[in-house]
């Protein structure tokens, strides 16, 4: 009887939350069964499992600075029912630091960067660049589109419950952790970058800040390992998607971005 209990919970959650849409940043036709309230509950459930595998950065003048960037494009972006949250978070001692050039989002608005990409930014446009990106995952609703995909629906809802404390829910919790630390398609990584390049106008940072920032993380990466090129690989190539940042500031493709688009010899970063 709990058994059957239990599924029918999951299924009344799954259907309340039918015909939910993206808040106008992408095809209104692109419908996701995963109510902004349910979004909150699994942000709070993941967000509690991040900080306790990383440690927060304690220079609060660091965390401020991440906080009153994040707080102007969360203020121009569509989803306006979250209260974003943003962290600046320490690399772990002893791992390769290659892996801490990054920054994610869970769902509900909570966006993450660790210490090793802030420092190398530098600059507010370019941290905005990176910040205005990742809030637009969670603006077109890519992260519950990665989460619904990898994890399946019934894990999703377990998580939005966001109460359960055993060891295979927090398990499925590091798990949905990783896979959002992970790049996304290639369809969704351009789709961010765009709303990136809108969200930093509107919100008064320079544009060129999106292609500054990708710059950055192309030769950072550079230090890892190469990979021939190949057009099949599902997500895109930082050339291409500096090529394409290019084109959506200048409005066309220039010939400097076009000569630096990838090879078959070229790294994936």
């Amino acid at each position: 009887m709990a058994k059957w209990m239990k599924v029918l919970s999951l299924s009344l959650l799954f259907a309340g939350a039918a015909c939910v849409y993206n808040g106008g940043a992408i095809d209104m036709d692109d419908i996701i069964h995963v109510s902004s309230e349910k979004e909150k509950k699994m942000g709070m459930s993941l967000s509690a499992q991040v900080e306790k595998k990383f440690e927060s950065v304690e220079d609060a003048a660091v965390q401020e600075r991440f906080h009153n960037i994040g707080k102007r494009i969360a203020k121009v972006c569509e989803r306006k029912e979250f209260v974003y949250h943003f962290k600046v978070l320490k690399a772990k001692e002893g791992e390769e630091i290659e892996k801490y050039y990054n920054a994610f989002t869970l769902p509900g608005g909570y966006v993450y960067m660790f210490e090793p990409l802030f420092d190398a930014l530098e600059t507010d446009d370019r941290i905005a660049a990176v910040t205005a990106h990742e809030i637009g995952h969670t603006t077109a609703r890519h992260v519950i589109k990665r989460l619904q995909s990898s994890l399946g629906t019934n894990i999703l809802m377990l998580l939005a419950l966001a109460t359960a404390q055993d060891g295979r829910t927090v398990a499925e919790a590091n798990e949905a952790i990783t896979h959002l630390m992970l790049s996304y398609s290639r369809e969704d990584e351009f789709e961010a970058d765009r709303l990136s390049i809108k969200y930093l106008k509107k919100a008064g940072f320079n544009p060129d800040g999106a292609v500054g920032s990708l710059l950055v993380l192309k030769e950072l990466r550079k230090k890892g390992r190469e990979f021939p090129y190949s057009p099949y690989k599902s997500h895109p190539y930082l050339s291409e998607r500096i090529a394409a940042a290019r084109s959506e500031i200048k409005g066309y493709t220039d010939f400097e971005s076009y000569i630096n688009l990838p090879d078959e010899k070229e790294s994936p970063y």
